[in-house]
């Protein structure tokens, strides 16, 4: 009963912790606008962003969003982060603790000499406990669970900005992937409008109603037009490629199921943005800043306890005997309980300097708390105005489109008529298809910006999220 006893001594030793010394964290409070610029504003009231790539109305956009969540790898990586974290944290916790060892020891041993008259051998059998308690006078152990706490929180926060840019980048290439796939299907059409053009053309020369030079421009517009579609299909390739990687998949996983090319995903209605201070408790970048700041200023109280007098209670009890039978009745036992007192007296300013450097660590992770705000407030202003502004040029561009198509026709007839010359069918053909290529971008460049918005606003994956790892990991297969 006596090791149980020692334990127990120990174990009650834990109520004569004392203080702890450091600063206590305080959240931070900055000064925020209290709106957004209201010239750009889409809409009042609270940003929703639960799902908010739904609202784009595009089936395949959503499994590949829930496919990217499942086998991304660098969410793999930031799980293992987490896991990481939550040890780190139960190893800091287990800091606070009593700890107890045993430990048992056999030797064969010889003896002998002229005084014993002869050699003796016999077995030695051994057997105890050490137990040990570090009392928290100065809390640093207390600051070390702290900051393993903040710590755990940061790991989880830099998951959910993992998620939040994932899932902006599965959007954002499978916008680009179907808008490359609008822009090869107008420059295949446009081509083989002109090659017509060109054969008619050609078709007149020989009857002498037009000039070589017309049936050289002809031709020429149509090769023109169609260069440009092996430029745009690497470009899509390049996109599926992306979105298959972001997947957790080979690069041409994706190339069977994207290749039935579908309208772009645009956004219908106005993006609520709620007000600037929201980005405080969305964003997760702004979040994951202050889950660093209060870490780093718990670790000033964990460095400034180094410089204070620490006590260390140990206690151990042994027993030895000649037979292994023997230890708990006929042996030798002997214990030993007492404290140990460490007091700094002269390290050459080393512990000093371990607290300044801990204050200075402080200071930046609070600086780049403040960036981080300001990131995020420019993040939204700027995504909220090229919205604004792209939706304007989209109008513009769409009346401009059917202007130029409405001369293309006209100029096609007058030329047929012979009212009008090949240079106005040529150059009203060529306006057209540039008019209509910019109108497809421009529709790309809306949906892009709806992303960039709410990945601003810090809309990310608000399901859950299994935790569990690959089961192909690379550092478990080299272990084999």
């Amino acid at each position: 009963m006596r090791p149980i006893r020692l334990a127990l001594v120990l174990s009650g030793a834990a109520a004569l912790a004392g203080c702890v010394v450091g600063p206590d964290y305080v959240p931070p409070t900055l000064s925020l606008p209290a709106s957004f610029s209201e010239q750009t504003a889409q809409a009042g009231g609270a940003a929703d962003l639960s799902r908010w790539w739904q609202r784009l109305g595009d089936l395949d956009l959503d499994g590949l969003i829930e496919a990217a969540v499942a086998g991304n790898l660098d969410v793999a990586e930031a799980k293992a982060r987490i896991q990481e974290a939550r040890a780190t944290y139960r190893q800091a916790g287990g800091a606070l603790l009593p700890t107890l060892d045993a430990q048992a020891s056999a030797s064969r041993n010889r003896s002998g000499g002229l005084s014993t008259g002869g050699d003796a051998t016999y077995s030695q059998f051994q057997a105890g406990f050490d137990a040990s308690y570090e009392i928290d006078l100065f809390g640093a152990r207390r600051r070390g669970v702290e900051a393993a706490f903040y710590g755990l929180g940061a790991a989880n926060e830099e998951m959910r900005a993992t998620l939040l840019t994932l899932i902006g980048d599965v959007a954002s290439n499978y916008v680009d992937a179907r808008g490359f796939q609008a822009r090869i299907a107008l420059a295949r059409r446009s081509a083989s409008s002109q090659r017509e053009t060109a054969e008619l053309t050609r078709n007149k020369f020989e009857a002498g109603a037009v000039s070589a030079l017309d049936v050289a421009s002809a031709a020429g517009q149509a090769s023109s037009t169609e260069a440009n579609i092996p430029t745009l299909e690497i470009a899509y390739t390049e996109a599926v490629h992306r979105l298959s990687v972001l997947t957790g998949r080979a690069p041409r996983a994706l190339a069977e199921q994207l290749e039935e090319a579908v309208a772009i995903p645009m956004p219908k209605a106005p993006v609520p943005t709620g007000v600037p201070a929201d980005l405080l408790r969305a964003r997760p970048d702004v979040r994951l800043a202050e889950r660093e700041l209060a870490q780093s200023t718990a670790l000033i109280g964990q460095a400034e306890a180094a410089r204070y007098p620490s006590i260390n209670l140990t206690g151990s009890i042994a027993t030895s005997a000649l037979k292994v039978g023997d230890l708990a009745n006929s042996s030798a036992i002997g214990w030993s309980i007492g404290p140990n007192l460490t007091l700094p007296l002269f390290n050459g300013g080393q512990l000093a300097a371990a607290v300044e450097i801990a204050e200075a660590e402080r200071d930046q992770s609070y600086l780049a708390f403040r960036a981080s705000v300001l990131t995020a407030l420019e993040d939204v202003e700027n995504a909220l105005i090229a919205l604004d502004r792209e939706r304007a040029r989209y109008r513009s561009l769409k009346a401009s489109a059917t202007s130029f198509r409405e001369a293309a026709r006209l100029a096609r007839s007058l030329y047929d008529t012979g009212a009008s010359s090949f240079l106005d069918v040529l150059d009203a053909e060529r306006s057209l298809y540039s008019a209509e290529d910019a109108l497809i971008e421009s529709g790309v460049a809306i949906t892009t910006d709806y992303i960039a918005l709410n990945k601003a606003l810090g809309g990310g994956w608000d399901g859950e999220v299994d935790m569990t790892l690959p089961a192909d990991m690379t550092a478990k297969a080299g272990e084999s």
